[in-house]
Parts: structure tokens; C-alpha cells; sequence
């Protein structure tokens, strides 16, 4: 089913009358992506590390979601202190948000093998409307749209990461800031759209089946201001340290998804990723799924070969 640039517009106008919670993408490999999420995790794989991930979400709904990540980071000499910088562009439908920002963590050895992470982070947020929908007056006959459509926003956030060789924990909120995107020139507010408050709560762990097959369960909890909670549960295994797979479980308030994933270590430097989600919801008669592509590159150093990361 294709949504027509009328019934977008209809919901655009709906936004009007009501407060609109804008969240951060979601994403189906969030275990492999998680400084995306956590300024904390900057630095902790103890490598330079490089993650690209390309997300198709409802498939075959014209103005489904779609997202593009890549973030870079990597420990500093000291050890202790990890940098990164995350780049996200979201469109859905005739909105697009961009979100460009750098991270910074510090880390303390609190037993001999568990560490804990501080992380703060800090950038811009860019939420536009597409030149399609600004420039089509049989569709938007109004100035203020033009006037809303292409705000630069400050924004902060700040993490904790737990973990060990075989577990981790992680508390994060990656935009700590209140942001209304939609007020007119004069001050006045036009309709709401709001960057609220998400927080995110992940956790895994890592069990040896046997000598050659590891499981690792990992959970995301999601709890945004004014949004159901959201709540992700997935469970992969491990053969010989190169190949993943797995399935993952998504539900909130109003959905509820299923997926798979699958992720090969190409080479030690370079692993690449796919899952596919498929909603458990009316939403399945109008979609396809989900495709979700991650490529992670990697410098390796040798200190890895003792000490494999699985997160």
C-alpha cells in the first residue's frame, strides 16, 4: 500500500492539535551499534572501530522510516579515556532529522575484570521538511511550514557502561534536552513537535555451550517522556568466533515485531551484519519487513586475540 501525499499531509496537520514525541531510530542490531545509544561505550572495544548501518523499515509503505548511521571511535593513549563521533540521518515521511555529535568517556577498573564507563556527549540536531511537500501549493498553502523547516538544535547527553568480559549494563540518555522544533518566527507556537527525553537501558551476557558455540542474550529497554515503553529481547549464537545468529523480539504499547539476524567476521578487521524484522501487527498487511545492513570495520590490535569483545 502506498500512502499518498494527502493522507502524509493529513497527518502532518493531525500534529497540529497535538504534542508529537520525536525518538531517536530504532534499531534491530542495537547490540552491535550501541554507541549510537551510550556515549559511555566510546573507546571500549579498545580499537579503533568503525560502524555503518543502512535501515529500510516497513518495506513496500511509501514514507516508512529509513535510517543511516556511522559513528567512529576509538580508545585514546590513556586508556582510560575513549573519543567518537556518531552521525544518524533519519527521514520518515516528509520529515528528516539529522543528528551530528561528538562522545567522550572515561573509564575506572572497579575488580580485576570489570570496568566502568562515564560518558557525555554533545552536537546539533537538523530536522527539516522535504523541498516536495514545501513547494507543492496544492498540498501546503501556508508560510509557517517553510518557517519550520530547517531548525538547528544544541543538544547533550550522558552515559553510563558497566561490563566485564563476558556481560555488560548500560544506562544512557542520549538527548538530555527538551527541544520544540516548531515555533513560528514570532515565538509563538504553531503546532508541537518535541525532542523528548529517551532512556535506554541495555544489558547482555555471554554463555559458553560448548568450545566452539557461545549464546548471548542481550535486552534494550527504551522509556521516552510522553512515548509507551519499548521494550527489545534478542538471543544470538556464536560458532568459532566468526558467525552470529540469531532472533530478536520488539513490543510496546501499540506493536510488536519479530526478526533475525545474522552477522559474519569477514576478516579480523571488517564484520558484516543483517537482520530482518517483520511486525506483528495490522501494519503486516501493507509491508514487506524490515531489511537493517551494519558493516563494522576494525584496526586490530593483538591484544584482542586474548581478549575477544562480543559486544
Amino acid at each position: 500500500m502506498k500512502l499518498s501525499k494527502y493522507i502524509c499531509i493529513a497527518i502532518l496537520f493531525f500534529s497540529v492539535s497535538m504534542s508529537f514525541a520525536q525518538q531517536l531510530p530504532q534499531f534491530t542490531q542495537y547490540m552491535f551499534n550501541t554507541i549510537s545509544i551510550n556515549p559511555a561505550y566510546a573507546g571500549s572495544r579498545e580499537t579503533l572501530s568503525v560502524v555503518g548501518l543502512h535501515r529500510s523499515q516497513w518495506v513496500g509503505l511509501e514514507g516508512g522510516p529509513e535510517t543511516q548511521t556511522l559513528s567512529v571511535h576509538s580508545p585514546l593513549r590513556n586508556q582510560n579515556m575513549g573519543l567518537g563521533i556518531s552521525f544518524i540521518n533519519d527521514k520518515l515521511g516528509y520529515e528528516n532529522f539529522s543528528y551530528l555529535y561528538a562522545d567522550y568517556s572515561y573509564t575506572i577498573q572497579t575488580s580485576q575484570n570489570t570496568k566502568l564507563a562515564f560518558g557525555i556527549k554533545g552536537g546539533v540536531t537538523h530536522y527539516s521538511l522535504d523541498e516536495t511537500l514545501l513547494n507543492d501549493p496544492s498540498v501546503v498553502d501556508d508560510p509557517f511550514f517553510n518557517d519550520v523547516s530547517n531548525r538547528w538544535s544544541p543538544n547533550v547527553g550522558a552515559g553510563l557502561f558497566l561490563h566485564a568480559p563476558r556481560w555488560y549494563v548500560g544506562l544512557s540518555a542520549p538527548r538530555i534536552l527538551n527541544t520544540d522544533y516548531n515555533k513560528g518566527r514570532n515565538g509563538t507556537l504553531e503546532y508541537v513537535a518535541l525532542e523528548r527525553i529517551s532512556y535506554y537501558l541495555t544489558s547482555g551476557y555471554v554463555f559458553n555451550l560448548s568450545e566452539s558455540t557461545k549464546l548471548k542474550p542481550s535486552v534494550l529497554l527504551k522509556a521516552t517522556n510522553g512515548a509507551p515503553l519499548s521494550f527489545d529481547i534478542s538471543a544470538n549464537f556464536l560458532f568459532n568466533e566468526v558467525f552470529w545468529i540469531g532472533g530478536a523480539y520488539r513490543i510496546n504499547e501499540n506493536a510488536a515485531a519479530i526478526g533475525g539476524i545474522a552477522d559474519f567476521q569477514i576478516s579480523k578487521q571488517m564484520r558484516i551484519g543483517y537482520a530482518y524484522e517483520y511486525p506483528i501487527s495490522d501494519l503486516a498487511a501493507y509491508t514487506s519487513g524490515t531489511h537493517e545492513v551494519l558493516l563494522m570495520f576494525e584496526v586490530f590490535k593483538s591484544k584482542r586475540i586474548k581478549s575477544p569483545r562480543y559486544f
